[in-house]
């Protein structure tokens, strides 16, 4: 975990209980001087009276930033622990590309990370983000999704890596899924290209 340090000295003793000292962690150097660069205006105000609203207002700004901790350490210190959010996604909004962070935000994309699943169709992020949990609760991993479906009507489509799309039924997720993790293994729909869960109590299974 990188850290930047934001420091002044003062020897005046009327300063002890002045902050002269900011400390940014989490994020890469690069972020966490930006992050110092906007909490600068702290630097030789009175520790006491710096509140965590005005933390709320600088740092929810980022949309890198999943939480964060501030711990005020006395007589002049201040540390700012970040935890970043992770990288779930990728999505096109207004015909650019973005990562979905797990804070529920958009997040500018780069080609560093292509490994994570895109994403077909219009979908709100809160709609997103609560289809993961639901995927987290199931023995489906999220890791092995390359692609992912959103229809009008609500409902997910999902592709693995080893490119066997299956599609789900709007009700009843966490158990198609658990169904979908044992399918992988079947010997017997190994080669199976589409999996069609939505009918309750029914596979069916295509190869084309």
């Amino acid at each position: 975990m990188s850290c930047l340090v934001f420091f002044r000295v003062f020897s005046n003793k009327n300063y002890e209980l002045k902050i002269n000292q900011i400390k940014v962690s989490g994020l890469s150097d690069e972020n966490n001087f930006k992050i110092l660069k906007d909490l600068d205006e702290l630097i030789s105000q009175n520790i006491f009276f710096v509140n965590k609203y005005y933390f709320l207002s600088i740092l929810e700004k980022n949309n890198l930033i999943h939480s964060f901790k501030v711990k005020k350490i006395y007589p002049n210190s201040i540390e700012v622990q970040i935890r970043k959010a992770d990288l779930l996604a990728i999505t096109n909004f207004n015909e650019k590309k973005f990562f979905i962070g797990s804070n529920g935000k958009l997040i500018d994309y780069d080609s560093s990370n292509t490994n994570l699943p895109y994403i077909f169709g219009k979908v709100k992020i809160v709609d997103f983000i609560n289809f993961v949990k639901i995927i987290e609760q199931s023995k489906f991993n999220f890791k092995e999704i390359s692609e992912m479906y959103f229809y009008p009507s609500g409902r997910w489509d999902i592709k693995n890596k080893h490119g066997i799309l299956f599609k789900l039924p709007k009700k009843n997720l966490i158990k198609s899924l658990n169904i979908a993790y044992r399918i992988i293994d079947n010997e017997k729909l190994k080669n199976s290209k589409i999996i069609d869960l939505r009918i309750s109590n029914h596979i069916v299974s295509t190869d084309e």
